[in-house]
């Protein structure tokens, strides 16, 4: 039977209404090009707008070298991408769609209003201005036997040939949200190198917490401590004891290094300092002072501060015998080890790992196995740690190959 979806043609497609497409649309637009942007959801960015939930972290502002290392073992292509638009040039740009910024005590960079809804909507009408046409509840399903895209809409099927598409997304986390990772076999089957997505910036798993522990403590936070892994320099912070294991902000900091370490040996492991500010040897002489008829407990609360969740932590991860010594009670608590076992799921890490790997890409983020069909965003095989990293590198490699793409195409007319 003949195929009977409706068709339309189309210089250049953007598949994925996130920060990376939408960068993608705009360098086309400006470089004169009709496009056309395609988005499963009904309205587009809205894992941009969940990110600006509580604050839009929108970049950093610490100096170049740093910021770059965040980027790990792909800070190599990153710093490539981020050449072309780094945080500065975000920065910018921001206060070009009329949003001021600053910077925060920790050195992230806000929007004023700390919101991402009036920054999404003043980019939004400069592109609408641009000539780009966005098309939402319309999903991508792959190509055609003649090369043109599949995209279910509401009233059935399109068939869209398109002379330049950007892929733009996402991972896998938040699948609710539009990232999903259905994108894998698609790209796949033409064969592009994937590296399997994996949670990054994410919780992990205990082989079990006690039932006093959890009744008493699950969903409380841990202020003021130092987290490490074995060898490493700690990270000061907070994180929140869960009923499953550990999450929050300082866990996700180490949550690359964590993962990597359970993928090959099975599990990984964390070592707490409760009090990051004080040192053994002052910890020990303070629990060695006499203590009277007063509890354990009492003394810990009256000479270190030591209660609560971080008492409960201290006697579920020790022995009683240590108790009993100053000593190793005042090592304990400056490297409490807490063992992992296993990652939370993928769709409730706030990013994801792996993706099209950049050895599958060229220098303009287009697919060698496919010219023509570019690639950006989170789901390319990079990661980094929350702070305003993963949407600086989205909105770079979402510039680049939208310029890329238009560089192509102009070449090909």
């Amino acid at each position: 039977m003949p195929d009977k979806s409706p068709a339309f043609p189309s210089s250049a497609v953007v598949i994925g209404g996130g920060p990376a497409g939408l960068m993608a649309a705009e360098a086309m637009a400006q470089a004169g090009i009709d496009v056309q942007v395609f988005d499963a959801m009904p309205s587009v960015g809205r894992k941009f707008l969940l990110a600006g939930v509580g604050g839009m972290n929108i970049t950093h502002s610490e100096a170049y070298p740093q910021f770059v290392a965040r980027y790990a073992e792909r800070q190599g292509e990153i710093e490539q991408l981020l050449r072309g638009f780094d945080a500065d040039a975000l920065r910018q740009w921001i206060h070009d769609l009329g949003i001021e910024t600053f910077i925060g005590t920790s050195g992230r960079v806000f929007p004023t209003d700390m919101k991402a809804a009036p920054l999404l909507r003043a980019w939004l009408k400069r592109l609408r201005d641009q000539g780009v046409v966005l098309h939402t509840r319309h999903r991508w399903l792959g190509w055609n036997d003649d090369g043109s895209l599949r995209i279910a809409y509401p009233q059935g099927e399109l068939r869209v040939h398109a002379d330049a598409v950007v892929l733009a997304l996402g991972g896998a986390s938040w699948a609710r949200l539009g990232s999903d990772g259905s994108w894998q076999p698609l790209l796949s089957e033409r064969a592009v190198d994937i590296s399997p997505l994996r949670p990054s910036n994410c919780g992990f798993e205990v082989q079990g917490w006690s039932a006093l522990l959890v009744d008493k403590f699950a969903g409380a936070p841990l202020k003021n401590i130092a987290l490490s892994m074995p060898g490493m320099t700690p990270r000061k912070g907070e994180f929140i004891l869960k009923a499953q294991g550990v999450e929050g902000s300082l866990v996700y900091a180490w949550s690359a290094q964590l993962r990597q370490a359970i993928e090959r040996t099975g599990h990984a492991q964390l070592l707490l300092d409760l009090l990051p500010d004080k040192p053994v040897d002052k910890i020990a002489q303070a629990l060695a002072k006499p203590r009277g008829s007063r509890s354990m407990a009492k003394h810990l609360h009256g000479q270190l501060g030591i209660d609560g969740v971080k008492a409960g932590l201290l006697r579920e991860l020790t022995t009683p015998a240590t108790f009993t010594d100053p000593q190793a009670l005042a090592q304990a608590i400056k490297a409490l080890p807490i063992t992992l076992i296993s990652t939370r799921p993928l769709d409730e890490a706030i990013s994801s790992a792996g993706g099209v790997r950049f050895e599958a890409l060229d220098a303009g983020l287009m697919l060698r196995a496919m010219p023509g069909v570019f690639c950006a965003g989170e789901m390319l095989d990079w990661e980094a740690p929350t702070g305003g990293y993963l949407l600086t590198a989205c909105f770079a490699s979402g510039l680049q190959a939208g310029r890329a793409a238009a560089a192509w195409l102009q070449g090909a007319r």
